[in-house]
């Protein structure tokens, strides 16, 4: 299932699907707009960005508990705490340090750093699996799979030669969420397995962004 949304410079309507909402995003180019137009091409810098270190295991071990601390309770805390220390001082050392050493050789790539701790856990993940290590308890653990199932997947793709691109879900039970944000538009793609209301689910991005709109404009947010 995959309903559209889509927001022009058109005037209202109610419908929700290809005959979407439409409500102008920018009416001129000042700095009050909620979109400006850059002479600077999207990627122009990216070959002098720096590039950015793989974090210390003990870093990402830190942040994967702090985002699993509201999600569980003591006991299953403690537990998800227990694995993560063996993974750490165990098999965790050795993994880590392959990815390093993979890193060096491959110096055109960087690492994305941050609050974040998925890519490196699934990178280690990775790494066990390709060398044929017996999976470490920590991904077994129900906590991780609870943390790393993805209701919400989302992606873009904005290029004035792309109308609307779309994204699937990747659980189940979830919705794949393909947008673009344009000069005087923005969209977006829902779609779903049979078991999800993705026209439902598209009313509700309606509403949040109709609420964003009332917001910018100093309206009042209508309940």
């Amino acid at each position: 299932m995959v309903p559209r949304l889509l927001l022009r410079a058109w005037p209202r309507c109610p419908v929700v699907g290809p005959g979407a909402p439409r409500r102008r995003l920018s009416a001129g180019s000042g700095p009050s707009q909620y979109l400006q137009r850059s002479i600077v091409p999207t990627m122009h810098y990216q070959d002098s960005l720096p590039r950015l270190p793989i974090p210390k295991l003990e870093d990402t071990i830190r942040r994967y508990l702090n985002a699993q601390k509201p999600l569980l309770d003591d006991g299953q805390f403690r537990k998800t705490e227990q694995f993560c220390k063996s993974f750490e001082n165990g098999i965790g050392k050795e993994l880590h340090k392959q990815l390093v050493a993979q890193d060096k050789q491959n110096k055109h790539t960087s690492y994305i750093s941050g609050q974040g701790f998925d890519r490196h856990l699934f990178a280690l993940r990775y790494l066990a699996a390709a060398t044929g290590t017996i999976l470490p308890e920590l991904y077994l653990d129900p906590a991780y799979g609870q943390i790393n199932h993805n209701v919400l997947s989302t992606s873009t793709l904005s290029s004035p030669a792309v109308n609307l691109g779309g994204f699937a879900p990747v659980v189940s039970d979830g919705f794949g969420i393909g947008y673009a944000v344009h000069d005087n538009w923005i969209g977006c793609n829902v779609s779903s397995y049979p078991g999800r209301n993705a026209r439902e689910f598209l009313q509700c991005v309606e509403k949040a962004l109709e609420d964003m709109f009332d917001a910018l404009e100093g309206k009042s947010i209508k309940s």
